[in-house]
């Protein structure tokens, strides 16, 4: 029998999914290869938020991940040939395996110490790629546009009778992955694993006095939330046709550590608008001013303005309008 609480969430959900159904008929095709970075970002922040948001574990090293599962996809389809939808759960394995490895180096690290941990990580990423060029074109990056192996590259593919150009295909890939994901993140986090997360964000004295493995726990944190980022870095190597060192500085990390402040630390629910904000926000203040610097300067005072106003996000926005819906219902 469903709770008061899985009926909203399981209607909110079909919705978005209709939403991301439809949405494309009305977009064009450069606006929908954006959405479609948006859904990727979705996904990065759904496994940074599983390690940060419900474990408590602040990592600035997420691009890495990203790097590790984009270029996963991209060498295999350039060296291997294989086909690229094929790629990316290989992608996701490799960096949750990267992931639990780095747990197990950095489990009895915590706080301000596991973030420079986890930021040398992001730091050492773009001079790894170069060093290592004999796999990942070093400088160079690996371009992937106009193989065979990339679907609907070469021309228009059809799926369940609908005809979709690269574009949309791109968007409805993007986005599958990052409702699929969504809807195993909240399995995860409902379950038995999420209450050890949360116990150890709250009180790790408390979490072991209770059972829990700290360092169990922790690992399995890393692995599940590097196994999105390679899944979102390999959305990102087929959508942009092209990777490289580049392609995941180590500012990435940080927008992504922005990005689950704006959607709410600790919750799935505003996760979209953390991925918005990540993806167009740098567009909208580079039209505001030329000047090189205007981005930064725009993230940091959006920055400042959500966490004074909005403390808890846009996901707590959101439940505070819920709440005071269900009041209002329950009043009447």
């Amino acid at each position: 029998m469903m709770s008061r609480t899985t009926l909203p969430a399981l209607l909110r959900f079909t919705a978005l999914a209709v939403l991301v159904l439809a949405l494309p008929a009305f977009v064009n095709d450069f606006r929908a290869q954006e959405l479609a970075s948006v859904g990727i970002y979705v996904v990065a922040l759904t496994g940074l938020n599983v390690l940060t948001g419900y474990t408590g574990q602040i990592s600035l090293g997420h691009g890495a991940f990203m790097a590790i599962g984009g270029y996963t996809t991209a060498i295999l389809i350039t060296d291997h040939g294989v086909r690229d939808i094929a790629t990316i759960p290989l992608a996701i394995a490799i960096a949750g395996i990267a992931g639990v490895l780095f747990g197990l180096a950095a489990a009895r690290l915590s706080g301000l110490y596991l973030a420079l941990a986890t930021f040398a990580l992001a730091v050492a990423a773009p001079a790894l790629i170069i060093k290592f060029d004999g796999f990942t074109g070093g400088n160079s990056g690996l371009a992937l546009f106009g193989r065979p192996e990339l679907t609907a590259s070469l021309g228009p593919v059809s799926v369940l009778g609908f005809e979709l150009n690269f574009a949309n295909w791109l968007y409805y890939l993007s986005w599958t992955v990052a409702l699929i994901g969504s809807v195993i993140a909240g399995l995860i986090l409902r379950g038995r694993t999420g209450r050890a997360f949360r116990a150890v964000r709250d009180s790790e004295t408390a979490a072991v006095s209770s059972g829990i493995s700290l360092k169990r726990t922790k690992v399995l944190a890393f692995g599940i939330s590097a196994a999105y980022a390679g899944g979102a870095g390999a959305l990102f190597a087929i959508t942009t046709s092209f990777v490289s060192p580049d392609a995941f500085p180590v500012t990435l990390s940080i927008f992504l550590l922005v990005g689950i402040v704006i959607s709410g630390v600790g919750s799935l629910t505003g996760l979209i608008a953390g991925a918005v904000f990540i993806q167009f926000l740098p567009q909208w203040s580079q039209s505001i001013s030329k000047s090189p610097g205007a981005p930064a300067v725009v993230y940091a005072v959006v920055l400042i303005v959500v966490v004074l106003a909005l403390p808890r996000g846009v996901s707590g926005l959101i439940d505070s309008a819920l709440r005071l819906t269900r009041r209002k219902r329950d009043l009447s």
